[in-house]
């Protein structure tokens, strides 16, 4: 029997044959747990990727609990519950950030935005294939951990970007959210990013543990991204709502994050549409927790 996961990869294959405008590269960015800089890295790399030139958008999914815009020290009118809820459009919600970066901001301390239901899928991704311009980059700030819209997110996604830091239970951690998107969603392949390493051998040996382990019991493919440094102008950024590249564009961190961004325009050359297209083409026909026998 053709599972559900089937039907949608025929229908974005199709979707992809009467495409008029660039396929846009969608990047989730994934944690096991929270703490590790996830949010700082996006914000980081978009506006790298924006001061080199390209179209960025930055959607954060932490719906329930989301800080972007306070990041950024960033006031929005309405957020993405405007947008799920039907009281205002995708292109209303969008809001300027640094260097020209477009932002899509989420609410905080809506428990009901947790979990999207399949009908509020549908719509968030009827609005994004409506957007009049529609980026080259949309980064996916995805909430920590394993919940119901993590996996969403990060399989709508051409890549899933998992942050890991030299912490064990972060290792754990992002080991359980591969495991859950790769055992029960058919997800194989993962970039991963070792954040907050002193210097580059440990960032290697943490990748090193997290592939020999994955390489033991699931059948995914994991590439080392990169690396970030532990860097203090990174928390002195933070208290000044600005992007590192911006406040200290000659830190350790903010060249590291130049470096990302050109790994990953170089992963658009090798880009699959076996994801994106759900949010820039025709509603899928499935979504977690409804796939087929």
């Amino acid at each position: 029997m053709v599972t559900q996961i089937d039907q949608a990869s025929g229908l974005r294959a199709r979707a992809s044959a009467g495409q008029t405008h660039s396929p846009v590269q969608v990047i989730a960015v994934s944690s096991g747990k929270g703490g590790v800089g996830k949010t700082n890295i996006v914000a980081n790399l978009a506006v790298a990727g924006a001061k080199q030139g390209s179209h960025v958008m930055i959607m954060d999914a932490d719906l329930a609990l989301g800080n972007l815009d306070v990041l950024l020290g960033l006031n929005p009118t309405y957020t993405l519950e405007d947008v799920i809820a039907g009281r205002q459009s995708l292109e209303d919600v969008v809001i300027d950030g640094p260097s020209g970066v477009r932002i899509l901001p989420a609410t905080s301390g809506v428990q009901d935005l947790t979990s999207l239901s399949h009908d509020q899928q549908i719509h968030l991704q009827s609005q994004f294939s409506q957007l009049t311009k529609p980026p080259e980059l949309l980064l996916i700030d995805c909430a920590a951990g394993i919940a119901a819209n993590v996996l969403y997110f990060s399989l709508v996604a051409n890549e899933v970007l998992v942050v890991v830091t030299p912490e064990p239970t972060s290792l754990t951690d992002a080991y359980a959210l591969i495991k859950v998107l790769s055992t029960r969603y058919r997800q194989k392949r993962f970039r991963i990013l070792i954040n907050m390493a002193k210097h580059v051998r440990e960032a290697k040996d943490v990748f090193r543990k997290l592939s020999k382990v994955s390489d033991r019991f699931l059948s995914v493919s994991l590439d080392f991204a990169g690396w970030v440094p532990l860097d203090d102008h990174l928390s002195m950024a933070v208290c000044q709502q600005k992007a590192v590249v911006e406040a200290y564009p000659k830190a350790p961190s903010s060249r590291a994050l130049v470096e990302l961004v050109a790994t990953i325009n170089e992963w658009r050359a090798e880009q699959s549409m076996d994801g994106g297209l759900q949010l820039f083409g025709p509603s899928v026909l499935w979504a977690p927790g409804q796939e087929g026998a």
